[in-house]
């Protein structure tokens, strides 16, 4: 079973849609998407386990310029 994770990303100004371009390019993330509020981005990861969508955050995503700070958000679905 696919683990998904919502990240929210605060980026350094003037760096969004470089983040967001290196986001895209990254094979985990399902969708990222500029938005408004606290947060600059929402991304959806997808990986074959809790590690997995750990390692993507953490060695991946929050590698990444411009990445000021993320949370992540598991999703948990009853099927």
């Amino acid at each position: 079973m696919t683990t998904r994770a919502y990240i929210l990303i605060e980026t350094q100004v003037g760096a969004v849609r470089r983040t967001l371009a290196g986001l895209r390019a990254l094979d985990a993330v399902a969708s990222a998407d500029i938005i408004t509020g606290d947060f600059d981005i929402i991304a959806l990861i997808e990986g074959a386990d809790m590690a997995a969508v750990a390692e993507t955050v953490t060695g991946r995503v929050q590698e990444l310029e411009g990445v000021r700070r993320t949370i992540t958000c598991v999703a948990v679905s009853a099927r």
